[in-house]
């Protein structure tokens, strides 16, 4: 039994490959040991065909297995392109809307006591989407919503620049405000996107609780 193995951010340079063939395992658990790169990193997980899998699920011949590194935190689109908070306010307008929130998040120029230089952000495009959408559904489900729109860089930003945009369209305020906070917050724990901080004298790739 073979299935398709792929690494993304600090992992793929760790490895020193994106993508390759494993054979002989028959579980997601047995994934990262038949690689052979040392120590489990705190906080891994995984994707099987594009969907988040725990370390018990059986593995079948042919099947992708993506390694997650700790995320960091775009209707749905990644783009490599400067964002538009009009373009992202146009997509949830409606008549039922009594209010549009949004955030839209900057690259700054100090962090953690470093001068930042800019950031380079890299996504699982294939699941980062979807993961957007399945956020927007369980914030519908959760609040009296309209429409949301996620937008978020890939690829070099620079120093003041838009990293992501979030609106999110409701008939009330409230629930507007609420579901545009929790958007940012479930966005930087879930979805399979990447920041790598470019500053005065190093770099480094930026995970969870950072």
């Amino acid at each position: 039994m073979s299935v398709h193995v792929k690494l993304f951010a600090g992992l793929r340079e760790r490895a020193g490959w994106s993508e390759r063939e494993l054979d002989r395992v028959d579980r997601v658990a047995d994934v990262w040991p038949a690689l052979g790169l040392g120590d489990e990193p705190q906080g891994l997980l995984y994707a099987v065909n594009k969907e988040y899998a725990e370390r018990d699920r059986p593995l079948a011949d042919g099947d992708e297995v993506a390694l997650i590194p700790p995320v960091s935190g775009g209707a749905f689109r990644l783009t490599d392109d400067p964002l538009s908070l009009d373009a992202v306010v146009d997509e949830v307008r409606s008549d039922r809307a009594g209010a549009i929130a949004t955030f839209i998040g900057t690259t700054r120029v100090q962090s953690r006591g470093r001068t930042v230089l800019h950031l380079d952000y890299e996504a699982y495009e294939e699941m980062a989407e979807q993961v957007m959408a399945q956020i927007a559904a369980d914030l519908k489900r959760r609040y009296d919503l309209g429409e949301i729109a996620i937008h978020h860089r890939t690829g070099r930003v620079e120093i003041g620049e838009a990293s992501v945009v979030i609106a999110v369209s409701a008939p009330h305020r409230q629930d507007a405000l609420a579901a545009c906070k929790d958007a940012i917050d479930t966005l930087k724990e879930q979805v399979p996107l990447w920041k790598k901080e470019f500053y005065e004298g190093g770099e480094e790739w930026i995970g969870r609780g950072s």
